[in-house]
């Protein structure tokens, strides 16, 4: 069994409904059960939840607190590549766009990785476009070598793939893989893919299930904010997490709320995402699994990311760049999306410590476990 079957069973539009006939009771009865219940989830997601933010964030700032303590990892993401043989109207690697296309070669990579190490990072994620003749399984075997050697903790957000070829990633250093499903509306899916492998929805639905099986310690879920109703969304992502949860318990989890941000070739909103509904939204999830692991991109503006780090975050970039060879040689037109923070480095770390969190960079050792 996978995902999909489990899916399929789902009704979203009779839990749309029930997301909007939500009542403030509802909502009061959530805050006293959050943990690991769906219906308390979906209260919280609720537009009747919106009143309660200031009670969702004390307690979410509580259960952080208490999980991860006052601790935020740091990481950084490296682009690899952004050619693309998919189609998708949100992206800025999408195929038909009319801008320049770049793979690392290993000189290019092994600059990348010096910058980054001298920033103090030593957690990395992997980026690419998804070409799978291009940048596929042999250009990863031939790069993860030269990355496994320079950081601890290697994630990877790439193209879905097979178990038997997350099973080569991991024995080549690979820890986490990030698969975001964009939208769990089919529909709406459909509306955005309209070329490519991208195009099969079970496909990518069904993939947490391969890297969960082929034993990667971490998997990463997310949605693209903005591609339709943010909160059902949002809701059909949590039914994801716990089928994950109870059914491959051995791997970690985590999620990213990224929002629609312009770019080339790029759309406009469907549904928006304020930044209230955003804060609603990562205190839900808290709310929802205090074990969850919360990740926030360089996307969102600099006194929004501050204000988040004490609610329910436990891993953020800063000082990003979404180009290859961004950082040995910025050119915007390799981007594939606009970035809102733009601070160095050191002044986020700045802001974390004068809100009283720590900076983690680097919280796993692969001598730790192998000793």
């Amino acid at each position: 069994m996978t995902y999909s079957s489990v899916f399929s069973q789902l009704a979203p539009e009779a839990l749309s409904m029930k997301l909007y006939s939500t009542t403030a009771k509802d909502v009061e009865l959530a805050l006293k059960n959050p943990s690991g219940n769906l219906d308390s989830l979906l209260a919280l997601l609720s537009p009747a939840a919106m009143p309660y933010i200031e009670p969702m964030a004390q307690q979410a700032a509580q259960l952080t607190r208490q999980r991860f303590g006052a601790n935020i990892g740091l990481f950084l993401p490296l682009y690899l590549s952004n050619l693309c043989a998919n189609e998708c109207d949100y992206c800025g690697f999408s195929m038909s766009n009319k801008v320049k296309r770049k793979t690392l070669n290993s000189d290019e990579l092994a600059a990348e990785m010096a910058i980054i190490k001298q920033r103090g990072f030593d957690s990395i994620l992997l980026v690419s476009g998804e070409h799978e003749t291009k940048v596929g399984m042999e250009y990863f075997e031939s790069v993860l070598p030269l990355v496994s050697r320079a950081f601890n903790y290697v994630a990877m957000e790439v193209q879905p793939l097979e178990t038997d070829q997350y099973q080569r990633l991991g024995k080549l250093g690979v820890d986490a893989v990030m698969v975001y499903q964009e939208t769990y509306r089919a529909h709406t899916y459909v509306q955005h893919h309209t070329r490519g492998k991208k195009q099969d929805f079970i496909y990518r639905l069904d993939t947490p299930d391969r890297v969960a099986k082929a034993g990667i310690d971490k998997i990463g879920l997310g949605v693209l904010l903005g591609l339709d109703d943010w909160r059902l969304d949002a809701l059909l992502m949590g039914f994801h997490l716990d089928y994950l949860e109870n059914t491959y318990w051995r791997s970690r989890y985590s999620i990213s709320l990224p929002r629609l941000r312009p770019c080339t070739g790029g759309i406009t909103p469907k549904v928006e995402l304020t930044d209230a509904g955003l804060v609603q939204m990562i205190c839900a999830f808290r709310l929802f699994n205090p074990q969850l692991e919360i990740s926030l991109s360089t996307r969102e503006l600099p006194s929004l990311r501050d204000n988040l780090l004490p609610l329910g975050i436990t891993h953020m970039s800063a000082g990003s760049s979404t180009q290859p060879g961004g950082y040995m040689a910025p050119d915007s037109q390799l981007d594939q999306f606009e970035i809102s923070d733009n601070r160095p480095v050191e002044q986020v770390v700045e802001q974390m410590k004068r809100r009283g969190i720590n900076p983690v960079w680097k919280d796993w050792e692969m001598g730790w476990v192998n000793s």
